[in-house]
């Protein structure tokens, strides 16, 4: 037992004591860090959407489930907008008459890449009208709970901004909804498999 303890102990003092040898401060770490960085000759080459853009048409083809680098991500407005931009072309013949050359292969790669943009879009914002909701609500039980005049006017101020959010987000939600029945109309006037929209 006594030679159990006393190993035990040694064995401790020994991590102890090599415990501070092993450990390095933030300022040793800084220092060879910038030493490091002085040492190098060439700095390292930054890439930018310029550079991604400069790739050729022909490299990767572009996917429709992502957006282009240097393009803005999709609102449901913007969807909306560019769902009923291609129901007039669809309408007008342009994109037979094009060649193929500017328009996409509309496979069925096409179609559910399109449909999972929208049906995203509007996932993500009817997760976020639920969080609005329940602040919203937790900002009303902590107005009423509390007494002081200033800090009731600041809770009642960011409830009415969350209130305005919340009534923004369900006119975007509504538009999300009306670009997925103008996708699946345009997909059926199209000739599209059902299977496809899946």
């Amino acid at each position: 037992m006594r030679e159990r303890l006393s190993a035990l102990i040694g064995l401790s003092l020994a991590l102890g004591l090599a415990s501070p040898l092993w450990a390095q401060s933030l300022g040793d770490v800084a220092k060879k860090e910038e030493e490091r960085r002085k040492a190098i000759a060439t700095p390292a080459k930054v890439y930018t959407n310029k550079d991604l853009t400069a790739l050729p048409a022909s490299a990767t083809p572009p996917s429709e489930s992502t957006p282009a680098a240097g393009t803005p991500a999709t609102t449901p407005e913007a969807g909306a907008k560019d769902a009923d931009k291609s129901a007039d072309k669809s309408k007008d013949g342009k994109d037979a008459a094009a060649g193929g050359k500017d328009a996409p292969v509309k496979d069925q790669k096409y179609w559910s890449g399109r449909l999972k943009t929208l049906q995203d879009q509007l996932d993500r914002d009817s997760s976020f009208a639920d969080a609005l909701q329940v602040k919203i609500n937790a900002l009303t039980a902590d107005f009423t709970a509390r007494d002081d005049p200033a800090q009731r006017a600041v809770i009642e101020r960011d409830r009415l901004k969350a209130v305005s959010d919340l009534d923004r987000l369900k006119k975007a939600i509504d538009d999300d909804k009306k670009a997925l029945a103008d996708l699946q109309e345009e997909a059926r006037r199209a000739g599209v498999p059902p299977g496809w929209l899946r």
